[in-house]
């Protein structure tokens, strides 16, 4: 089978949850088939089994400060070039409305089934008018064609399957679920006191983690007012990096400094840091905090576990599928979202629920421990990437044969 991925995100090039999914999944799905990637970027690679091939559009140099709609019109010169550079392929497999159009044009043109993975929805995510302008209507636009185009789609946890239905009209027996993965021989248990010392952090005092980029979604805003109410004894590590906006950059600069200015103990991350630091800050934190006002899945979680680091999340999402209440860490309750400043509507009290769970781990090592070994072994039993690509490849020929016969 020739297995055409279309991704924004690949390495060198990776800032999110898709682009570390699409990376191990690629690599497991080489193994049971021949892999075509396309991606944004200048990357060329071959193997046996994968050809990887960057994609930069003519107009990707191009800077006009009074044009707001530029990078929308490279996104979309590179689907043109993206298409272009796939003359065959068995099924296309999208991931992220940045390649929908791509995976459109490809579908009509070699006659064969597009699938879509729902990392996230274009129409949850209204705050994105701020990072692209009325550039986000269009890319809702382009996402709610694609879902009503698509052969197939990819659920990444139960929620999204019931949020991709209601959005778009989906037929529910048209998607299905198949859970995001990890792989565990890589993230597991690491140490290293002379990186925490590397960036400040002192490796006598427990600390809360978050890892995250600066976007509205993932509520570094609320874990930063929560930290307020955080115990004295304890450090917290932002690893913050990629932010969507200035403002939102600036807003959250001045955020962490009040907070600097009431408690000691705030350490500041701002770069994406590459995962074989990521593993070893998440290996010796006490917890890890995902307030998350929008996450489809979460993998960061995953990871976390997998370094036997229990876990404190906001019960959203795809988050509730992968920590187990009380075992694994904790859920915290979040109401709706405004839709004027996407916050949780009764913000502090999200925030106090946050922080008095944070503080339970804080003050009992032994609890995190036990913890965050039951994480790990859950990892272990359900979220190995190795599963999750031959359920995928699967998934791959049962809609081919579908396709197949509804095209006869």
């Amino acid at each position: 089978m020739k297995i055409a991925l279309f991704t924004n995100e690949f390495p060198p090039n990776i800032y999110g949850g898709a682009g570390v999914h699409i990376d191990f999944l690629s690599k497991e799905l080489a193994k049971l088939g021949d892999v075509e990637v396309r991606c944004f970027g200048n990357q060329n690679e071959h193997t046996s089994t994968m050809n990887v091939l960057g994609i930069q559009s003519s107009l990707t140099k191009m800077e006009d400060a009074t044009n707001p709609h530029i990078k929308m019109f490279q996104n979309l010169s590179k689907n043109v070039e993206m298409s272009q550079h796939t003359i065959q392929a068995d099924v296309i497999h999208c991931h992220t409305w940045y390649t929908h159009l791509a995976g459109i044009f490809s579908r009509e043109l070699l006659q064969v089934p597009l699938i879509l993975t729902t990392h996230s929805l274009e129409t949850h995510r209204p705050w994105k008018v701020e990072q692209l302008g009325n550039g986000y209507f269009l890319s809702r636009w382009i996402e709610h064609k694609a879902y009503n185009t698509a052969d197939g789609v990819i659920a990444v946890s139960e929620q999204m399957k019931t949020d991709v239905v209601e959005a778009y009209g989906i037929k529910p027996e048209k998607v299905t679920v198949i859970h995001n993965g990890i792989d565990p021989e890589f993230y597991k248990p690491t140490f290293d006191n002379q990186l925490l010392e590397e960036y400040g952090i002192n490796p006598n005092i427990p600390f809360v983690l978050f890892v995250g980029r600066i976007t509205r979604q993932k509520g570094i805003s609320q874990l930063i007012s929560a930290a307020k109410y955080f115990s004295k004894n304890c450090q917290i590590v932002l690893c913050a990096g990629a932010p969507d906006t200035p403002e939102i950059a600036k807003e959250t600069e001045e955020l962490i400094a009040d907070l600097k200015s009431q408690r000691d103990g705030v350490i500041l991350i701002s770069e994406m840091l590459p995962r074989e630091k990521v593993k070893v800050l998440y290996s010796h934190a006490r917890v890890f905090a995902c307030p998350s006002l929008y996450e489809p899945f979460g993998i960061i979680n995953l990871e976390a576990l997998s370094c036997e680091t229990p876990v404190v999340g906001s019960a959203v999402g795809g988050i509730p599928e992968i920590i187990q209440e009380g075992k694994t860490g904790y859920l915290i309750p979040l109401e709706s979202i405004s839709r004027t400043d996407f916050n949780p509507k009764n913000p502090e009290a999200f925030q106090k629920n946050f922080a008095e769970k944070i503080n339970q781990l804080i003050a009992d090592e032994n609890l995190a421990k036990t913890m965050g070994k039951a994480g790990r072994e859950r990892v272990l039993e359900i979220f190995s990437w190795e599963s999750i690509a031959k359920k995928t490849f699967n998934y791959y020929q049962e809609v081919i044969t579908r396709f197949e016969k509804e095209k006869a």
